[in-house]
């Protein structure tokens, strides 16, 4: 658990239960002496469903006879007053502001497409100025844990808007910590008419993210695959499991490596060893106890730390990240590298950043897949543009625009696209050293629940690094 939630320890004794666990219709409301108190409504079972909370006209909803609550109290259920409106009033108010993107700023296509596209476009069909700013999740949670300690934002609703973050880029267990702790701006993503449209509320990734309930406060930005590359000029062979690629690394030495986890890419490459070594089935349900993990990922680390003999520095140490792992295969230094972008070989070959015999393999277990998301912080200053820039986002034609210049897999459903959205996808030539879309797609596995991320990267810098 990051340091800096220490700061909301006691706000957390004020805000309602929703949010903290995938049991959480069950739990009682916070009840106070007041004749009304404020809870959310997934704490209601059957009571209030998203319909009424997107028709509310005023900004709340009252309800009676709340399941788990004898006290025969009404409650209300506040939600902030911009979500009661319709979208094109929306659009209206966001129209001449700034929003301001806060998210990873290691991946330079990713920054030039924001830049050179991205905001160009908001700019052009809304008059919103998007301004990307460059910083690391956990200085992103960071910033906004001290915001919100200065300013508390309340449960859910209160319309705070003295904070510097609008628009997060964000998933997995920051989103889970995030939203755990009334970080994050409450049920946003079921007023954006491109989510309804195009991926579906009832879609999974519009609901769950590393096995944790999104409930509303982040929409899908893009969908995201592991995947392994080598130069196959350097190396002919392909491996298809964790065994045979120790033996490449033993014929290799020196040449392997990984990015030191925390390092989203990192991290996902050692729970795919743990998956193809140990399975992934139990982890979908484990308890997040750390000696539970630890015994259940025993034989990967074992794996691990005999893999550490043959890589880059012995596993003394790693790289510090991956983008710097990227660089230093594109230098010859290493032979092999990992990446969440399925296609992104593809797009550093043609701008010859990788050589030509660049190849992209997969398990034949399969590969960890995820979605990645836009949040909107809870105290944003500007939620009206933030609400317009994350739905455009999803929209048909930025998407496939993404899909071709970045190759990132779109979160659009296809089946739910016209025959022309369909054909700016279709035309999208995927490029060299890729794999088809269809045998990725047959070989996705869940994300390990974000419970369970944190207790193995902290495991894995006990039991792994420089053993």
């Amino acid at each position: 658990m990051k340091k800096w939630l220490s700061l909301f320890a006691a706000a957390m004794l004020m805000i309602s239960a929703s949010g903290c666990a995938s049991d959480t219709a069950q739990q009682e409301p916070v009840v106070t002496e007041a004749e009304t108190v404020q809870v959310s409504y997934y704490d209601l079972q059957g009571e209030v469903s998203r319909e009424d909370y997107l028709t509310a006209s005023d900004g709340r909803i009252i309800v009676e006879n709340v399941a788990g609550d004898t006290s025969g109290k009404t409650y209300e259920i506040l939600f902030n007053p911009l979500l009661s409106k319709d979208f094109d009033t929306i659009v209206e108010e966001a129209r001449g502001t700034t929003v301001r993107f806060y998210g990873w700023g290691g991946d330079e296509d990713l920054n030039n497409w924001l830049d050179e596209y991205y905001a160009p476009l908001m700019k052009g069909k809304y008059d919103i100025t998007v301004e990307r700013v460059p910083m690391g999740i956990d200085e992103i949670l960071s910033l906004l844990a001290g915001e919100l300690q200065a300013n508390p934002a309340g449960p859910n609703n209160v319309d705070n808007s003295t904070g510097t973050i609008d628009m997060i880029w964000i998933n997995g267990e920051n989103f889970a910590t995030a939203s755990t702790n009334n970080m994050l701006l409450d049920d946003y993503a079921w007023k954006l008419p491109n989510l309804n449209e195009y991926v579906g509320i009832d879609s999974p990734k519009a609901n769950f993210d590393f096995g944790f309930p999104i409930r509303g406060k982040e929409a899908p930005y893009g969908e995201a695959q592991l995947v392994m590359y080598k130069d196959s000029d350097l190396i002919p062979e392909t491996p298809k499991n964790t065994q045979e690629l120790l033996e490449l690394a033993k014929k290799y030495p020196g040449k392997l490596t990984y990015p030191a986890l925390p390092d989203f890419t990192g991290s996902a490459f050692v729970r795919n060893v743990i998956y193809d070594i140990v399975g992934y089935e139990q982890f979908q349900t484990m308890e997040a106890d750390k000696e539970t993990v630890r015994a259940a990922i025993e034989p990967a680390l074992e794996y691990l730390r005999e893999l550490n003999l043959y890589l880059w520095n012995q596993g003394k140490t790693f790289p510090s990240s991956s983008t710097l792992m990227e660089n230093m295969f594109a230098d010859g230094e290493l032979y092999f590298g990992m990446s969440y972008s399925a296609y992104g070989v593809a797009v550093n070959i043609e701008n010859q950043k990788f050589k030509p015999t660049t190849e992209t393999f997969v398990f034949d277990s399969g590969a960890i897949g995820n979605t990645n998301y836009i949040a909107i912080a809870i105290n944003a200053p500007n939620k009206a543009g933030a609400l317009v820039a994350i739905n455009e986002m999803m929209s048909p034609e930025v998407q496939a625009e993404r899909f071709k210049t970045l190759r990132t897999l779109p979160v659009v459903e296809y089946d739910l696209l016209s025959e022309e959205q369909k054909a700016a996808f279709d035309s999208v030539e995927l490029g060299q050293g890729v794999l088809p879309q269809d045998e990725l797609l047959s070989k996705k596995l869940p994300e390990m629940p974000a419970k369970l991320v944190p207790i193995i990267e902290e495991i894995w810098l006990e039991e792994v690094v420089g053993k």
